[in-house]
Order: structure tokens, then sequence, then C-alpha cells
């Protein structure tokens, strides 16, 4: 089974109505999923943008089924500790359906204007590792650890209470890289998820990362993996060029083999085509959150070939 949720931009406007509404139709029409990004802002121009954490707390009292999380947060915004512990704590409350991406952070201008150091690409990606390191050794230790990080150190540190899901809640990296973000997936992630890649280099990442998975001492079947990307779905091909034509920056983006766009039909073969590459779980990226429409034709024409 190919399991297919959605990717909510939070930054794109989201608000409490829109947030709840969203989440509503996941549960109802059968999405095994939502994740959203976690952004300040991604502007100019700024719009509403609900705090991640904040956001997350409300899905895990308000939805009973579907799995949630982040994509991804950046390890810039806040002490690795704290994230650590808001989502053990969240992931408790909802049961046990919380995924914790975590990233390096790449959007300089969020950064500046909310006064977070933005440091150059080598640092943010030693500041991923010591998260990691140090989310990892809270996640997993029930004593107390000690960990000598650059960017983030413990001392004699505790998660408590214990997380009551064994391990804490999986730990998802995302991105293509090949010398960086797959060798640090093959250490560390519970999931690896692929952002807006064609299938093909999607199929080179996932047989790369299951090399490194054994080099890094572990089996390739530890370590899940999903893709993020673009979605949009038209009832006929003259709705589905409307669909397109609202969004003229980005419509030749929209055409590539890396996105999901298309009739349903067209959408059920491409997401199949994922599926092959060794994808089990598509984050589609729902551009406009007030469209319940559109996912209820989801739910209708295209998740039945995938959720059995």
């Amino acid at each position: 089974m190919t399991q297919i949720g959605l990717m909510i931009e939070g930054q794109w406007g989201l608000t409490w109505a829109r947030w709840a509404a969203l989440l509503k139709a996941a549960e109802e029409y059968g999405f095994q999923c939502v994740f959203r990004s976690d952004h300040f802002t991604i502007g100019p121009p700024d719009d509403d943008s609900l705090e991640t954490w904040v956001s997350l707390t409300y899905a895990a009292s308000h939805t009973s089924r579907i799995e949630f999380g982040t994509l991804v947060c950046p390890t810039t915004f806040r002490h690795p500790a704290l994230t650590a512990r808001m989502a053990a704590a969240v992931d408790d409350l909802s049961g046990g359906r919380l995924v914790l991406g975590l990233g390096t952070g790449w959007h300089e201008r969020e950064h500046r204007q909310f006064g977070i150091p933005f440091y150059d690409k080598a640092t943010r990606y030693e500041m991923l590792k010591d998260a990691l390191e140090v989310t990892t050794r809270l996640f997993h230790s029930d004593e107390p650890v000690s960990y000598d990080g650059a960017h983030y150190p413990l001392d004699e540190a505790i998660l408590l209470p214990r997380p009551q899901r064994a391990g804490g809640p999986p730990i998802l990296i995302g991105g293509n890289g090949m010398t960086k973000t797959l060798p640090l997936a093959a250490r560390y992630a519970d999931e690896w998820n692929g952002v807006h890649i064609a299938a093909d280099g999607y199929q080179e990442r996932n047989q790369r990362l299951d090399e490194l998975a054994v080099e890094a001492g572990r089996q390739p079947g530890d370590i899940k993996r999903s893709l993020m990307t673009a979605f949009i779905l038209g009832k006929d091909d003259a709705d589905l060029k409307r669909k397109i034509a609202a969004y003229p920056d980005q419509s030749d983006k929209l055409l590539e083999p890396s996105q999901i766009v298309g009739t349903a039909s067209e959408v059920v073969d491409q997401i199949a085509a994922f599926a092959e590459a060794g994808a089990s779980r598509l984050m589609l990226m729902h551009r406009d959150q007030t469209d319940m429409e559109t996912l209820e034709l989801m739910a209708r024409d295209v998740l039945p070939h995938f959720h059995k």
C-alpha cells in the first residue's frame, strides 16, 4: 500500500479556520497524513502563518487517526532540546501519531526579520548534525546523557517524562543531497523524504540510501521512504488548465516530471511511478487551502487505488 497525505505550506495564509477544515477533511476523506512546513514567512509579501508547534498540538487533540508532522523544522529556530521536548509531548498527546522532520533551514529573509542568526551552509549542516545527536540521545536514553556538541551540548540531561512511544517519535530527514543529506538519513532517520524530484532521480537516491544504511550498520528497511512534491488535480483537462493558469509564475515548473499534476487517471499513474521508484508515502502539496472540492475528488478517484 502506498500512503497518500497532504503537505500544507503554513506560511501561505494558514489560519485556524483553514487548519481545522483541512484536518477534518483529511480525517474524513481517508488521507493517511497531514504534514506542514515550519516557517515564519516566505514573502514578500508576508501572509498569515500559524506557529508550527501550536498548530501540531491542535492536530494532536483534534484528530484521531491521521499521522502528522513537520516538513521540516529548521534547527536554527529552536534549541533541539526544546524541540525534542515539544515533539515528545505532542506525540504522547496524539497517541503516537507525530513524525518529527528536522532540517538546516534555508530562507535567509525570515531569519533576518525575526532576529534569528542565519549561518553559512556548512555551519547550519553542523548544527543539524548536533541537533540529531541531541534529539536521538534524549529520545532513546532512560538515563541522563551528556554530549559535547559544538553548537548544542548536553550535560547530564534527561527527557522527562519519558516518551510513551519507545524511542520517541520517528525522525524524518528531507532533501535530495547525495553527499550530505543521504548519509545523515542513513545514520539518524526513521524516514527519508525526497523533495520535488522526478521518479528516476528518486529511485537513484533510494538505492544509494540502501547502500549507506548498510554502511551505517542498519537495514535498508529501517528507513521509510517518502516524497513531498507539488500537486494539482483537475476534474478534466479544462479544469486542470484553469488551475495551472492560477499560478503563472509556476506554470512551467508544474509540468515537470517531479510534480504530481493531472486528471485523476494521470495522477494515479504518476503516483504509481513514484511507488515503483521506492516511495511508500507521498505528501502532496495542497496549494489552495480553501479548496475542499479537490480533496473530495482525490478521495473518490485517486485514494482507492492506493489505500486498500
